[in-house]
């Protein structure tokens, strides 16, 4: 039953990432979708791939993508 739950979060998060607005929301909901699908990986009994998910799909790439907005907003100087 988690499992279902941690499929829905990950694909409404996916959705909503991709639907809105604000990169930096965007870049937040992108953290929840791969935090829960690290979760889920630990849960299918993969912890070197969930560790892998929680480095890279949960921490780098919401920073990355905040980082990259924040670089390139207009009339920040």
């Amino acid at each position: 039953m988690i499992e279902f739950i941690l499929m829905i979060i990950t694909i409404v998060s996916a959705i909503l990432a991709l639907i809105q607005k604000d990169l930096l929301k965007a870049a937040i909901l992108t953290g929840f979708s791969g935090g829960a699908l690290a979760v889920l990986f630990q849960i299918l009994l993969a912890p070197d791939v969930a560790l892998t998910q929680a480095i890279v799909g949960a921490a780098i790439v919401p920073v990355f993508i905040a980082l990259a907005v924040k670089k390139t907003q207009w009339g920040d100087a």
